[in-house]
């Protein structure tokens, strides 16, 4: 599955367009490498997000198509989540 496609069915960001822009603008990794929007990610890899004042670490734990809004959370583990400081 795409990234910016992931980050939208689960949730972790709201629009898949924000997403899309979020990841153009390299504040997104994929096992410690910086990704573009189209990369495939797949269960097991890591993400790591800088958004807004946080930055979080999530493990992807499923990848499918579609999903409910109230089983989106069940798509990652959460690893990490440090608040950045301004």
């Amino acid at each position: 599955m795409r990234l910016d496609k992931f980050l939208k069915v689960s949730r972790v960001i709201k629009r898949r367009t924000l997403a899309k822009e979020v990841c153009d603008t390299g504040r997104v990794s994929v096992n410690g490498k910086v990704a573009k929007p189209s990369a495939e990610v797949r269960a097991g890899d890591t993400i790591e997000l800088d958004f807004g004042t946080k930055r979080v670490k999530i493990e992807i734990v499923d990848t499918p198509n579609t999903v409910r809004a109230d089983q989106a959370k069940d798509l990652y583990r959460v690893l990490e989540e440090i608040k950045i400081l301004s």
